[in-house]
C-alpha cells in the first residue's frame, strides 16, 4: 500500500522506535522521515545491525538525522541508555516513542506450554512496552514545546479477540492494550511543564512482517486461512499501520489519548 502524502506533520520532532529494523517499526522510520521529523533513532536487537545501518541510510536521503541503537528491550538499563543517546545525537528531549518491538509463536497444546517461553512472550511484549513508556515519559516530561508528546504502543487485534493456541501472546498484547489506558490517564492528569504526553494503542490484523511471511511460507494452507478472516480480502502491509502510527505521532491526533486504533482488514468486526 502507497504511504500518505507527505505534509510535514512531524517536522522538527525527535523519535525514537523499538524493533524499528524491519517490519512496522522500518516503515514508520521511513513515513516519518517523509513527513519531517528532525531525527529518528532506530532501535533493535544488535544482529538487526545490517539492517538497521540500511535504513538509516534510506532515512537520510530522505532529510531526517537518523541513528541505529543496538538495544534490548526487557534490559532498563538499555533503556535508558538508548534513550540518552537519542536525546545527545538530535539535540534535546524526545518526541514521539513507538514501542514497536515484539515476538510472537504459537504452541500446539497450552498444558504442556513452556513456563520460559511465556515469561519470554510478556518480557519482550509486555515488560518492554512498560520500560519503553517509564522512560519516555522521562524524556518527554523534560521536553517543554506547548505541542502534545506521543507514545504509541503496539498491541494487536490478539489483544482483543482470543485465540486457541496462543495465550501467552494474547496475555501479553492484552496487557499492551490495557496499561496503555493507565498511562494515557496518568500522563493526562500529571502536570508536566510541556504540552500533555499522549499514550495510545495501535492493533493491527495479520500484516506481511517477516514474522508472518515465515508461517505463510512454513504452514500449508495457512496464507489462504488467514485470507478467510479478513473481510477487506487481502493481509495488511506494514504501510497501513505506519499511517496509522504517524497520524497518532501528528498534531492531527491531538484529542486522542487511550484509544485503540484498529487497523485489521475487518478481522474483529465479526
Amino acid at each position: 500500500m502507497a504511504v500518505s502524502e507527505s505534509s510535514g506533520r512531524l517536522a522538527g520532532k525527535i523519535a525514537f522506535i523499538s524493533g524499528g529494523a524491519s517490519g512496522i517499526g522500518a516503515a514508520s522510520a521511513i513515513l516519518f522521515a517523509k513527513e519531517g521529523a528532525k531525527g529518528i533513532a532506530i532501535t533493535d536487537l544488535p544482529g538487526q545491525q545490517s539492517k538497521g545501518d540500511e535504513l538509516v541510510a534510506k532515512i537520510e536521503s530522505l532529510g531526517s538525522k537518523a541513528m541505529f541503537i543496538a538495544h534490548d528491550v526487557t534490559l532498563e538499563e538499555d533503556w535508558e541508555r538508548a534513550i540518552a543517546e537519542t536525546e545527545a545525537a538530535f539535540g534535546g528531549p524526545l518526541d514521539v516513542l513507538v514501542n514497536s518491538a515484539g515476538i510472537g509463536n504459537g504452541y500446539e497444546a497450552l498444558e504442556d506450554l513452556e513456563y520460559s517461553v511465556w515469561k519470554k512472550m510478556i518480557s519482550v511484549n509486555l515488560d518492554g512496552t512498560f520500560l519503553g513508556v517509564k522512560h519516555g515519559i522521562r524524556s518527554m516530561k523534560k521536553n517543554e514545546s506547548q505541542s502534545t508528546k506521543s507514545i504509541i504502543n503496539l498491541s494487536s487485534i490478539e489483544g482483543i479477540v482470543g485465540e486457541p493456541h496462543i495465550a501467552h501472546y494474547n496475555a501479553s498484547k492484552g496487557g499492551v492494550r490495557l496499561f496503555t489506558k493507565s498511562a494515557a490517564l496518568y500522563c493526562g492528569q500529571a502536570k508536566f511543564p510541556g504540552g500533555k504526553i499522549r499514550v495510545n494503542s495501535v492493533h493491527p490484523g495479520y500484516i506481511r512482517t517477516p514474522m508472518i511471511n515465515g508461517a505463510v511460507d512454513a504452514i500449508p494452507g495457512y496464507e489462504q486461512g488467514l485470507l478467510a478472516k479478513h473481510p477487506i480480502g487481502r493481509l495488511g502491509e506494514a504501510e497501513d499501520i505506519a499511517n496509522s502510527i504517524a497520524f497518532l505521532a501528528s498534531e492531527d491526533s491531538s484529542f486522542m489519548t487511550g484509544s485503540e486504533v484498529v487497523v485489521d482488514g475487518g478481522y474483529t468486526a465479526q
